[in-house]
């Protein structure tokens, strides 16, 4: 009878330890970002802290993985572009969204033809540029756009599928908070300016991601999150402060993860006519009186790499001969005076003070440099809330941003960043200065009708060149590198995605 009534209670303390395991055993993160989400309409905000949300929740037709940013399929399983205008995709089969509605190609028209709409998309680049859109059955898709867009399948997995069915039934408010994807992920809670809880989708398509329990913290004040990190409330944190790093370095408990970004710091000018900012020569001299050597080493810390142009390495159109001009203060001086400003003149210069690492103390000390050799800046720097809007308005003066192209193409930047505004076309929506040039706008579309890869790189290596050497459309300042930190001990699986998106399902533990 002891024997028996001992295994007995062995058997009831086993069944208390399988139960109370239970929820323990699935894995869980929590971790602390640097921005918050603005809604979840996934193509409301075609920023990359918006899309890195975002991704978790809707897949695009292709996905990009691996530190190289490879391009594969996703909702679509093969693409063809079998002309210059048309592009084909063949998708996947067997796909549901998280309200159990199938996914098909009415989704995909639905998604895209949603892309032109000011109302409901920041993607209108590349929704005013599609012409037609044909369902030749539920799984085959044929895109035909209004001119050759070498770019298009490249920009495949940040533009996300929406359900139609639902997101036409439901409320416009209801679609800007619930999101409803095919995700690795359904949105559990969110609550705005504290958390995003996040539970795994387990019929996911590609398989139930590892961590079934995700918490986003949104904590924009680099010391808090570090806190939140050191105090083990959390588990991971982005954007790590440069002036934070040696002391995240020096602490047993923390790791620091890092590698260089994709993103590129500069500045824009405008070009209006009858400005001193329309002479080249003035242009120049603003470049050649920014000592960019002494901002990477005092205001980043290290953590940054002089920058030449705005394309990165892997971007098609990257030019490998172009270097910066070199800082040189008098030769500023001289050539204001030779435009015609001797005394200087006076700018203001707009940025976000909480959007780019160290943008404020960029900021001002750009405003210290030109100040030396005479020109007066009115510094404006303001939340990115407000900043960004700015930019769209294309009213700006002179002002500081940061940019990396998710289709790996220099075509598009230019075409978003530097050609002449036009809303029917899509084109300068990001062009915050209203900058234009007729012979740069010119180049830049005939790059769009070069179907040979090669020939196409090589003119946009040569409008790169045009536009940094002869027009110096920017002024580049440097790229950052990417800054995180982890717990040790934790058995935490992560590696950086070079667009910095948090994707969870690549996560483990």
């Amino acid at each position: 009878m002891m024997k028996k009534l001992a295994w007995m209670a062995a058997i009831a303390l086993m069944m208390v330890a399988l139960v109370a395991a239970g929820p323990a055993a699935a894995k869980s993160l929590v971790l602390a970002v640097d921005d918050s989400p603005r809604m979840m309409n996934p193509h409301g905000d075609d920023s990359d802290a918006g899309l890195s949300y975002m991704a978790n929740f809707f897949d695009g037709l292709l996905q990009r993985k691996g530190e190289a940013g490879k391009l594969t399929p996703a909702l679509a399983v093969k693409w063809e572009h079998p002309d210059a205008l048309s592009w084909k995709f063949y998708l996947r089969k067997g796909v549901k969204f998280h309200n159990d509605n199938p996914f098909t190609a009415a989704d995909v028209k639905f998604s895209f033809e949603r892309l032109g709409n000011p109302e409901v998309s920041e993607f209108l680049n590349t929704g005013k540029q599609i012409a037609s859109i044909d369902v030749i059955d539920d799984y085959t898709v044929v895109f035909k756009t209004k001119e050759p867009i070498p770019w298009f399948a490249n920009n495949m997995h940040q533009v996300f599928i929406m359900d139609k069915e639902s997101t036409e039934a439901r409320d416009p408010g209801d679609v800007m908070i619930k999101p409803i994807g095919t995700g690795a992920y359904k949105l559990e809670e969110w609550v705005k300016g504290s958390y995003v809880r996040l539970t795994a989708n387990e019929d996911y398509w590609e398989g139930a991601p590892p961590i079934k329990n995700v918490e986003i913290r949104p904590i924009t004040e680099a010391s808090t999150r570090f806190a939140a990190l050191a105090s083990g409330k959390v588990e991971i944190v982005t954007g790590i402060p440069v002036e934070l790093y040696e002391p995240v370095l020096k602490n047993p408990k923390l790791e620091v993860v890092s590698r260089p970004a994709r993103r590129s710091i500069f500045l824009a000018l405008g070009n209006k006519t009858g400005s001193p900012m329309a002479d080249i020569r003035v242009r120049k001299a603003m470049y050649m009186a920014i000592n960019e050597d002494e901002i990477i080493e005092k205001i980043m810390r290290g953590h940054a790499a002089p920058a030449a142009q705005i394309p990165d390495v892997p971007t098609v159109g990257y030019n490998p001969d172009l270097t910066r001009l070199p800082y040189d203060p008098a030769m500023a001086k001289k050539l204001l005076a030779e435009a015609g400003y001797p005394d200087g003149f006076t700018v203001t210069l707009t940025g976000p003070n909480d959007r780019y690492v160290q943008d404020e103390k960029i900021c001002e000390a750009v405003a210290k440099y030109l100040a030396k050799i005479g020109i007066k800046v009115n510094l404006d720097v303001k939340p990115k809330s407000i900043f960004f809007p700015e930019v769209a308005e294309g009213t700006l003066e002179f002002y500081l941003i940061g940019w990396f192209d998710g289709t790996y193409d220099m075509g598009r930047t230019y075409f978003k960043l530097a050609h002449s505004r036009d809303a029917d076309q899509g084109f300068g929506g990001l062009n915050g200065t209203n900058y234009s040039n007729a012979a740069l706008d010119k180049l830049l579309e005939s790059t769009a009708k070069i179907i040979d890869p090669d020939k196409r790189s090589q003119t946009l290596q040569r409008l790169n060149k045009m536009a940094m050497e002869d027009l110096i459309v920017w002024i580049p300042l440097h790229y950052q590198e990417d800054l995180y930190a982890i717990q040790k001990g934790k058995g935490i699986k992560f590696d950086p995605r070079p667009d910095r998106w948090m994707v969870f399902k690549e996560i483990d533990r």
